[in-house]
Formats: C-alpha cells, sequence, structure tokens
C-alpha cells in the first residue's frame, strides 16, 4: 500500500511539472546562468567540477544554511520561536561541533565526492548547458529523491536507535538533545556512511545531469539544517511541501530519543505509529495553550 501510495505521489507530481513547466516564461536569469556555466566548463576539467566543484557546493551551501540559525542566538524577537527555550546553545557545544563537522565533511565525506566523476562518466551523466533539465524537472527530481532518502532514513534510523547498536553509533549524533542547525551532520563516521546512503540511492535512480546533483545536494541539506535548527517559524516555505515533517517533528525525536524517526516526511511514522508520544505532547502543548 505505501509502494502504491509513493508511486501515486510521484506520478502526481510529475504530471504537474509538467503543466508547470509548459505555462511558465522562461527564467529571467537564464542567460546569466548560461555564461556562467559555459566558462565553468571552457576553463575547468570534469573532474575538477565533480570533484572540487562538489565540495565547495557542499561547503558553501552548509554553512550558508547554518548562518540564519547561528544568528538567531543572538536576535531576541527570535527566541519566541526557539522550541526549547531552556537549553541555549553554547560555545562549547558549537566549537566542539564544528570539529566534528570539519572531520566528517573531509575525512569521511570528500573521499565519497571524489568518486562523483567516476560515477558520472560509468552512467554518461552529461555536464553541458544544454543537457540541463528545467527547473521544474528538477524540483520533481528532487521530491522523488527525498522520497527515496526518506524511506532508507526511516528503518536505518529507527535500527540505529536498537538498544544493542545505539551506544556505538547514533548516541554521538544524540549528544544535542537540543540540536541546532550545525549539528544536522554532527554524527558518528559509520552513521554517516550508514544514512548517507539513502541520498545516493536517489542519485542513482533519478541523476541525469550533474547539475541536479548539486540542486539535490542543496535540497537535502536545506532539509536536514531546517529540521535540526530548534526553531519553529510560521512563514517557513517549507512547510508547503506536502507532509513535511518540520523543526518541532524532528526536534521532538532529539529531546525524546523514541519516534519521529523519518527525516522529511511525516507518512512512515505515521502509518507505523512511531508519532504516539509526539502527538501525546501536542495534545499537551495544546491544552496548555488553552488554559
Amino acid at each position: 500500500m505505501a509502494t502504491n501510495g509513493t508511486a501515486d505521489i510521484l506520478s502526481s507530481a510529475y504530471l504537474a511539472v509538467e503543466y508547470v513547466d509548459a505555462v511558465l516564461p522562461e527564467n529571467p536569469f537564464q542567460p546569466s546562468l548560461k555564461h556562467a556555466w559555459g566558462y565553468m566548463m571552457d576553463n575547468y576539467t570534469k573532474f575538477q567540477i565533480a570533484t572540487w566543484g562538489s565540495l565547495i557546493v557542499h561547503e558553501f551551501i552548509y554553512f550558508l544554511f547554518c548562518l540564519p540559525g547561528f544568528l538567531f542566538q543572538f536576535m531576541p524577537f527570535m527566541q519566541k520561536y526557539k522550541i526549547q527555550q531552556d537549553r541555549p546553545e553554547t560555545w562549547e557545544k558549537q566549537w566542539r561541533c564544528f570539529k566534528m563537522l570539519l572531520f566528517n565533511h573531509f575525512c569521511i565525506q570528500l573521499p565519497l565526492i571524489c568518486g562523483t566523476y567516476y560515477f558520472t562518466e560509468f552512467f554518461n551523466i552529461p555536464y553541458d548547458w544544454d543537457s540541463m533539465p528545467r527547473w521544474p524537472f528538477v524540483l520533481a527530481q528532487c521530491f522523488g529523491c527525498a522520497v527515496v532518502e526518506d524511506t532508507w532514513h526511516y528503518f536505518l534510523h529507527r535500527a540505529l536507535h536498537h538498544r544493542k547498536v545505539y551506544k556505538y553509533i547514533h548516541k554521538v549524533h544524540h549528544e544535542f538533545t537540543a540540536p541546532f542547525g550545525m549539528q544536522a551532520e554532527y554524527a558518528h563516521p559509520a552513521e554517516t556512511l550508514i544514512l548517507g546512503a539513502g541520498f545516493f540511492i536517489g542519485i542513482m535512480l533519478f541523476c541525469n545531469h550533474v547539475f541536479f546533483l548539486w540542486a539535490w545536494v542543496s535540497f537535502r541539506l536545506l532539509e536536514t539544517i531546517d529540521v535540526h535548527s530548534g526553531y519553529d517559524i510560521p512563514w517557513n516555505p517549507l512547510h508547503l511541501i506536502p507532509f513535511y515533517a518540520g523543526t518541532r517533528f524532528h526536534d521532538f525525536h532529539h529531546m525524546n530519543f523514541v519516534g519521529n524517526y523519518a527525516s522529511t516526511f511525516t507518512w512512515w511514522d505515521k502509518l507505523l505509529k512511531t508519532d504516539n508520544q509526539y502527538n501525546k505532547h501536542m495534545e499537551k502543548l495544546g491544552d496548555k495553550k488553552e488554559q
């Protein structure tokens, strides 16, 4: 049933994209983007683009998306949106997190990124501008990857919470019971590989251009940093995504340790009833507000 439902969601997404692509005008920034892409293709090799380009995209996007949450701690008017207000960020925690990130990014993720060129060559993934899919199709493909990654993440993440393995691997990520954006990729190296595999499965299924790979990296980083930010902001545009879990959903997982195992969407937790404790928690919060 879940598989058919997922297929229906993806089919609907592609039908919607085909309609949007037909009615929308050309992107006004397209000439500038085309010129920049052409400059990159003329001055760098495919290996440099796939390897160092992917690394730069990852690092730039990661810390760019972490920046707002980092600045929020210095803005008193943003504290009303912080979920766990009794557990503020500390410099010690942020510095420890930053050092672990550098290790994971350059000692674990960089070797994987170095394989990007060979992946694109083996599967004949194009780099040229003319083969680049239009942005509505890129968005649909990112949504498809998110569905695949979310399914992988739910079951493997739940397995990592098993009492026989939790203390050896996943406990590292749960050192912070009140998460903050930069902590999104703070994890044991083994967890980086285990849960990160879901990211690559989507690429294997949907990647048809190197630009899409960067788009999916950006989307996934935006999502995971958002749910770890610790701030539930009402006007967050990601809330427009159907079935999007959001910050409060994942923040409860860090606070409670049990339930809410999915990374992006809510359907697996609803279907397998691993969001029961979260629902009771939200009911209590609602009752308190009414009093």
